[in-house]
């Protein structure tokens, strides 16, 4: 087996029931780095013991929503850069050589490497709408970097300059359909939340209004067209849960106002 040099690169994950996707995550990444931080939850396939496969610290901690999870596993990293990962994506080649250049170089300046990240998606790569190029800041200095965000989606905001490189994070967003559909309930339910704390109310035309625009951006403004049958389906299916989202806050009205006549 070949020997890679170690860098001072912690890179960190959370997963739960990842054991396919973690393999084909960390194979080539995880040579170089120091230590790999898994952060894991209710896991019961063999997620645990493919991370043991890659040397990774596992720990198991309740899940608390994305953001929350992030920052526990970036609190136990040591090395002075961090890589985050999720478990459905994996660096391509040029992506690995950017990562091991710039952790060696250790450029002072720099705080967050800004990556564009390419989506596979019903057999093909998806090159326009709303899904590419979906720039994620995922390489930064442990010191200069914190995950902000809610339960559904983070991002990290670092304290300093970042740079904007073009080597692709591979994203396996979706193994079907069917596991697509699966978390509409979930994301519908932290957009719900996030309305009601902020004393939002249902709008007809503001749900019309943002469903028809999401499409209209995804597939006209940004190209979705030129993806063919997928590109059409991610504009369509966007507006689609959109207007999902919307629906369930008309949905949460109307249960309050019969509880009220009742």
């Amino acid at each position: 087996m070949q020997q890679h040099q170690k860098l001072p690169l912690s890179i960190i994950i959370i997963a739960r029931n990842a054991a396919k996707d973690l393999p084909r995550c960390l194979e080539t990444l995880a040579p170089h780095a120091t230590e790999i931080i898994a952060v894991i939850n209710d896991c019961s396939d063999d997620t645990r013991i493919i991370l043991e496969s890659f040397n990774a610290r596992i720990i198991e901690h309740p899940w608390e929503g994305m953001t929350a999870q992030k920052n526990t596993a970036l609190a136990l990293a040591t090395q002075p850069w961090v890589f985050n990962i999720d478990a459905d994506e994996a660096p391509s080649a040029p992506l690995l050589n950017d990562i091991i250049n710039i952790v060696k170089t250790d450029d002072p300046q720099l705080a967050g490497v800004s990556i564009p990240r390419l989506s596979f998606y019903m057999g093909r790569w998806i090159r326009h709408g709303d899904w590419y190029p979906d720039r994620v800041l995922r390489l930064f200095r442990r010191e200069k970097g914190q995950f902000t965000g809610g339960k559904d989606h983070e991002k990290v905001t670092v304290t300093g300059l970042t740079q904007t490189i073009k080597s692709h994070l591979y994203h396996y967003s979706f193994p079907s359909l069917n596991a697509q559909i699966l978390k509409m309930p979930f994301f519908g339910d932290v957009f719900l939340e996030r309305l009601l704390t902020k004393n939002k109310h249902f709008s007809t035309l503001t749900a019309i209004f943002r469903a028809f625009w999401r499409f209209f951006r995804a597939y006209i403004l940004k190209l979705g067209f030129l993806d063919g049958f997928p590109g059409f389906y991610i504009a369509y299916a966007q507006s689609f849960f959109t207007l999902y989202r919307y629906a369930k806050l008309f949905e949460y009205e109307q249960k309050q106002k019969t509880e009220k006549t009742n």
